[in-house]
């Protein structure tokens, strides 16, 4: 799958674009001189929510993919500070909502417990992002007029949000994705529109 058939599916999915996308196909790093202060206790417990948005089954999960591990670069090289601020503070929001609904850490609860809390985090930054594109709409549209739309950036998006479209783009660009999740040849054919599809298939990657 090519990189921006794959953000866009990803926006679709999310409701919204992706953060830092348009960083991450241009290959450039925003200028923003942090590491964001990630710990390898948030990698580890980025990589177990990641994990709950796409558990292992017959194929290995998000966590096989090290997405904690990419949604650090992605967050550092990639995001603006006030993305990169709104992350890092759902990370602590994260835990503090988990033991809001369930009385103990996101770490200490098991698989059916995180599911529930994230479900709940879907809603309310479904919500919390409705109100952000309000926010922004005069603004977007005064750069839309001036033919400036590429440089308008909004406001940060719920952290949840942000989370989970790192755990799918990392997940499905990483080499875990493309070769055991999805299907995969090095070098690509011939285009064969009669190709016979049998139900149940992995979807191609590229």
């Amino acid at each position: 799958m090519e990189r921006r058939e794959l953000l866009k599916l990803i926006a679709v999915l999310t409701g919204g674009a992706v953060v830092g996308g348009e960083v991450f196909l241009s290959g450039c790093k925003t200028g923003v001189k942090t590491d964001a202060g990630f710990t390898a206790a948030n990698i580890s417990l980025l990589d177990e929510i990641g994990e709950t948005i796409i558990p292992a089954t017959h194929t290995p999960g998000a966590k096989a993919a090290q997405v904690g591990e990419f949604m650090k670069i992605m967050v550092t090289d990639c995001y603006t500070q006030a993305q990169q601020d709104a992350f890092m503070k759902g990370i602590s929001a994260i835990d503090e909502a988990c033991r809001k609904m369930h009385g103990k850490s996101f770490m200490d609860c098991p698989p059916e417990q995180r599911h529930s809390l994230l479900v709940s985090l879907e809603k309310e930054a479904k919500e919390f992002n409705k109100a952000v594109e309000e926010k922004d709409k005069p603004k977007r549209e005064e750069f839309e007029k001036a033919g400036k739309s590429y440089d308008f950036v909004g406001s940060p998006r719920h952290y949840y949000t942000m989370m989970k479209q790192l755990t799918l783009l990392g997940f499905f660009t990483s080499k875990t994705g493309m070769t055991e999740t999805l299907r995969h040849i090095a070098v690509p054919g011939k285009f064969d529109g009669a190709y016979p599809y049998t139900k149940g298939e992995k979807a191609w990657a590229e």
